[in-house]
């Protein structure tokens, strides 16, 4: 497997240690190939390359003074950003992954990142520093930055080099985790954590010196960062990566990679493997090999046995192996993986009754109606799990829920960068009787043989397409927008519909505005409110009597009991929202003849999904700006879910809760319908169907309707930088939007 003596690898203790020991016993071999386009191989760095690369950029930083110090990474993906990384590490300096800021958009999550890390100096892309500076003035900390464009850095400057007196203690990495804006928190990762872990996934992946990997997993997070990145440069083969936006525009990509680069080790979040079924063809897998697929692991989130199933059986003419795939289990404070499955046999799937699952208990059933949960694997030799009742403390016998500790490990991060208390309560846990320390991982579970079931959150946390978002900071968005509605009276939180996780909201009505509500301007302040400040398309919104909303017995909101009453129409309501399907949409371009029912006849929770009907092509000989409009007008509501004559077409579409995921779909599907190459960008840089209508009509030599100027892009920006910041969640399941409906 390792290139050099095994007695020299074991001493390898830092990051630092292993790139050199990669540099030095095979400097000429391909570490990293990058396809920006997930097909066009344009760019590669060897081993030694990257050594240099690495070298030049740490002389800079180690000049300013940085060892120890936190130093942010602003990067869209690509090998630019593999360089930074290890620029800082050479340094001996603490690396701090985020993204770029998309145009028109806040810079206060950022902003508190910067603050909170005590970042002095940043590293970018030179395209991606001139956005930023015409923004300096938005957000100061940005300005007060020393900044490098580490692309215009000389390899000569690689000479200068003085390799750091790092240990394995010392922090490597600042991961921040996803959240609000208000309270993103790094995690401490240190030189050692990383390298343990990672000889943790070789181990549980089998990897060797024949092993090699695809990956379209976003850099900055931990899936890709430990387990694409650093895994190929522990094991030592290469890896072809993509950035994400090539993945989501076509899947096929994806698997086409893998077939072409034979790659025996690659994987993502559950949600893409559920793409790749609903989005390539027969023809499309009979072309691929994917008999070569040794290790297909799936995490971050809930793995659904319907998946794996219908994967396996999508992708078995390509020579797809069941036994293949391999659920795992991790988290950022674990630096990535904690259980693994056993790679010689199928996914061990339980089917339990979903009620007694509800009651913390497991049931074994035969019913139509059971549950079926994915056995995330075993943990290793030198690991402890338990499962424990969270109130009690009392560890949980075997086939009982409870919530999943970790013990401590050389995996286990340091805690939370400057969190003293943070870190007390989740990384210092104590059972009943004084055993520890564990790491509380909010997540719920149980123990079944060994194998870890997990089988929900216990926190509050609401995960929606891979991000998450604190009920308390929607709330307080929502109790502003509308004189109506009661401060300190509302709950968020989500529900399953159709195997996506969807936004819902209920909110007492102050008792002065109860008989002249104005259900409908509140409905439409709260939705823009949404999506503007979130990013989030709302899917429900009850307004519930004065007084009315369940609390504890001192006063706080009681969530869960908000969204068990919710589904069980048990809550007071003056007024239920929620999204509609209309057959307004019938016969507007769609190729399917089925319309769903208008989900406002059914149940929460049961609407009907329009996501299966497609629109219709745009031959050049009928494309002009209306037909555009049309076109365009159709998508949005079908996307939205609602009737075509609630599009305005001057509205940004922003406002209307579209996420980056759907800014994707929609170039993928408006270039297919006029069958011209578009930008991923196009809408950003023209943010409305009118600004895209207009837009394409001068760029194919159509005429203007008449009044219309033609637009001027929102931003100058030309490259995907700020499309590729938004894309930066997908390793936690981004693009649930795209999936149709299916079950979860």
């Amino acid at each position: 497997m390792r290139k050099g003596s095994s007695g020299e690898f074991k001493q390898v203790a830092t990051l630092v240690d292993l790139l050199r020991f990669r540099a030095t016993h095979q400097s000429g071999s391909t570490a990293y190939q990058f396809l920006p386009d997930g097909e066009a191989e344009t760019t590669a760095l060897t081993y030694g390359e990257l050594d240099q690369a690495a070298r030049a950029v740490s002389v800079l930083l180690q000049g300013l003074h940085c060892q120890g110090q936190p130093v942010l990474l602003l990067y869209p993906p690509g090998l630019d950003y593999i360089v930074a990384f290890f620029g800082c590490i050479y340094a001996g300096a603490i690396a701090v992954p985020a993204y770029p800021p998309r145009p028109n958009r806040s810079l206060e999550r950022l902003q508190v990142m910067i603050k909170d890390a005590g970042a002095r100096v940043a590293l970018t892309h030179g395209s991606v520093l001139r956005g930023l500076e015409r923004r300096f003035s938005e957000c100061p900390a940005l300005k007060t930055l020393h900044w490098l464009a580490t692309d215009a850095i000389d390899t000569a400057l690689a000479n200068g080099w003085g390799e750091p007196q790092v240990t394995a203690d010392a922090l490597a990495l600042l991961q921040y985790t996803s959240g609000s804006t208000g309270t993103p928190k790094g995690v401490q990762v240190s030189h050692g954590n990383l390298i343990h872990n990672s000889a943790r996934i070789c181990e549980f992946f089998g990897h060797s010196e024949t092993s090699r990997g695809v990956s379209w997993l976003p850099p900055y997070h931990d899936m890709g960062l430990v387990g694409s990145i650093l895994q190929a440069l522990y094991v030592g083969v290469p890896i072809a990566l993509m950035p994400p936006v090539a993945f989501l525009q076509k899947p096929l990509r994806w698997l086409q990679a893998i077939s072409r680069y034979g790659a025996t080790t690659s994987g993502g979040p559950n949600f893409a493997y559920d793409l790749c079924v609903q989005k390539t063809t027969p023809e499309q897998r009979a072309a691929l090999d994917l008999s070569g697929w040794q290790l297909a692991f799936s995490g971050a989130e809930p793995v659904r046995a319907e998946t794996l199933e219908q994967f396996a059986a999508a992708f078995a003419p390509a020579g797809f192996r069941r036994e293949a795939f391999y659920p795992c289990y991790g988290m950022a404070e674990t630096t990535l993986i904690v259980t693994g499955s056993d790679r010689q046999a199928p996914p061990n799937i339980c089917a339990v009754d979903e009620s007694a699952l509800r009651a913390n208990q497991v049931v074994r059933s035969t019913s139509a109606e059971s549950q079926r949960v994915v056995s995330c694997g075993q943990a290793a030799p030198d690991q402890t799990l338990l499962i424990v009742n969270p109130e009690t403390g009392v560890p949980c016998p075997d086939r009982q829920v409870g919530e999943i500790w970790v013990a401590a490990s050389d995996s286990l991060a340091q805690g939370y960068w400057h969190r003293p208390q943070q870190t007390a309560e989740t990384f210092q846990a104590y059972t009943a009787k004084g055993v520890g320390p564990f790491l509380r991982t909010g997540d719920l579970g149980f123990l079944q043989g060994g194998d870890l079931f997990v089988t929900g959150r216990r926190k509050e946390l609401i995960i929606i397409r891979g991000r998450n978002y604190y009920p308390k900071d929607i709330e307080t968005t929502v109790e502003s927008v509308h004189a109506a509605l009661r401060p300190g009276a509302g709950a968020a939180f989500s529900i399953t519909v159709e195997g996506q996780e969807r936004l819902v909201l209920v909110q007492e009505v102050e008792r002065t505005h109860l008989r002249n509500l104005d259900a409908d301007a509140i409905v439409s302040a709260v939705r823009r409110a949404v999506a503007e400040q979130h990013e989030l398309q709302l899917y429900g919104l009850q307004l519930i009597k004065t007084g009315s909303i369940p609390k504890t017995s001192s006063g706080k909101i009681q969530r869960f009991a908000c969204r068990a009453g919710y589904l069980d129409n048990q809550l007071i309501a003056v007024h239920t929202w929620q999204l509609e399907m209309s057959e307004a949409l019938a016969g507007l371009g769609w190729s399917s003849d089925r319309v769903s029912e208008d989900v406002s006849t059914q149940p929460p929770g049961n609407a009907g999904s329009t996501r299966d009907l497609a629109l219709a092509p745009l031959p050049a000989t009928t494309q002009s700006p209306e037909a555009l409009q049309r076109w365009l007008t159709t998508w949005l509501a079908q996307q939205l879910q609602v009737p075509v004559t609630e599009i305005d077409i001057t509205r940004p579409f922003a406002e209307y809760g579209l996420d980056s995921v759907a800014a994707v779909e929609l170039t993928e599907a408006l270039q297919t319908a006029i069958e011209q190459p578009l930008s991923p960008t196009l809408a950003y840089e023209y943010p409305t169907v009118e600004a895209v209508a207009a837009y394409l009509g001068t760029q194919l030599g159509l005429s203007s309707p008449e009044g219309e100027r033609d637009p001027e892009p929102a931003t100058d920006e030309d490259d995907l930088t700020e499309l590729l910041n938004e894309l930066e969640n997908l390793s936690e399941a981004e693009v649930q939007e795209l999936l149709g409906h299916q079950g979860r």
